[in-house]
């Protein structure tokens, strides 16, 4: 992490603490672990809340093309520097709560949506916005993964399988797979 990401980072923290999860950009550990699971042959990824682009980093170290990667990031000063540090992706400044309104994909078309956003901080029905635009877009099988600094995932224990938790963050972080199981209904989300 550079300095100047985290100095853009805090001060983005200090303007709105709610909107930005923490208060500098996840480490090397919590981003390696937030995306093990992802491969190229994964398929389209996207990010919502990115930051100054750690995990998007770990993406592309896994062999991830960088256009295949969607960055949906609420900050302009954000979202600017990551059309910069990341020119083939598709950035979009935007608030992650309107994917189902956006109409980002045609079908289900993602197969991993990763998740720097402070969802514990967060108001239930918007949450439930972010969830329900996240899974529709998100082929049969796809997973969200969650990063969470809180003692627990906001998202119902009957849709959750924690994949680990590092103290190698500043402050330490749960990483969450978050699947829809066939016996949940989308609006069960």
């Amino acid at each position: 992490m550079s300095v100047s990401d985290a100095l853009a980072f805090f001060r983005a923290w200090i303007s709105n603490p709610l909107r930005v999860a923490a208060v500098a950009p996840s480490g090397s550990a919590v981003a390696s672990l937030m995306t093990q699971d992802i491969t190229p042959g994964t398929g389209p990824i996207l990010e919502l809340g990115p930051g100054t682009g750690p995990f998007t980093q770990a993406l592309l170290e896994r062999g991830v093309p960088e256009q295949n990667i969607t960055l949906v990031e609420y900050d302009a000063t954000f979202a600017r520097l990551l059309a910069r540090r990341f020119p083939l992706a598709r950035v979009l400044h935007m608030d992650a709560a309107e994917l189902t309104a956006a109409g980002l994909y045609a079908g289900a078309t993602v197969g991993a949506v990763i998740s720097g956003l402070g969802i514990l901080a967060m108001p239930a029905d918007k949450a439930s916005a972010i969830l329900s635009g996240a899974f529709a877009c998100m082929v049969p099988g796809g997973a969200f993964y969650q990063i969470t600094y809180g003692p627990r995932c906001p998202v119902p224990r009957a849709i959750l399988d924690r994949t680990g938790w590092t103290m190698r963050n500043l402050p330490p972080a749960s990483v969450y797979r978050i699947m829809r199981h066939r016996s949940l209904l989308p609006s069960a989300l």
